[in-house]
């Protein structure tokens, strides 16, 4: 009985057969949630400078990627496949050019989204998806310029309510 317990547990998103499932939220009291989460896109001097300046040929990146990413946050349950539809109170991305001075100077885009809901079920894979497609979209709008750019450190930063309670990532963690 442990053992099922356990497994229960451990593999949320499986029944008792090992197929996927969608998990039943509909017990749970509905409660204020927020998710953070961050994403950088490197970029060289170059584009960095053509973003900053409004050079790109295809527009004004960081509102564009912005939107984007809203967007993303939106279309989370059609692409996750056991994200559940969520009414979104709000998603506010904030996108911004970034000059790392040291051994090697770094030009990047940092990207942050905070997503909030009243629901049964947290919002973290919808502010992970909008920093993913706003940065997805970064890229597709300086790929002319330069190939090479890179998307990291997608991550969630924090998230408040449910069950589990409250959850900050921590320097090392």
């Amino acid at each position: 009985m442990i053992q099922k317990i356990q497994k229960e547990k451990d593999f949320t998103h499986f029944d008792n057969d090992g197929r996927a499932r969608m998990v039943d939220v509909g017990e749970k009291n509905p409660s204020v949630r927020t998710a953070v989460a961050a994403a950088r896109v490197i970029v060289s001097e170059e584009t960095w400078h053509l973003i900053k300046s409004g050079g790109m040929k295809k527009g004004d990146v960081l509102t564009v990627a912005q939107i984007a990413g809203i967007m993303g946050a939106k279309q989370t349950p059609n692409l996750i496949p056991m994200c559940h539809p969520i009414l979104l109170d709000g998603v506010d991305l904030h996108l911004s050019l970034v000059r790392e001075m040291s051994a090697q100077t770094i030009y990047a885009v940092d990207i942050i989204a905070t997503v909030r809901c009243s629901g049964r079920t947290g919002v973290e894979m919808e502010a992970l998806t909008a920093v993913s497609v706003a940065a997805l979209t970064v890229y597709d709008m300086c790929k002319a310029v330069q190939r090479d750019i890179v998307i990291t450190d997608i991550r969630l930063l924090e998230k408040t309510g449910g069950v589990h309670g409250d959850w900050q990532r921590t320097e090392n963690g």
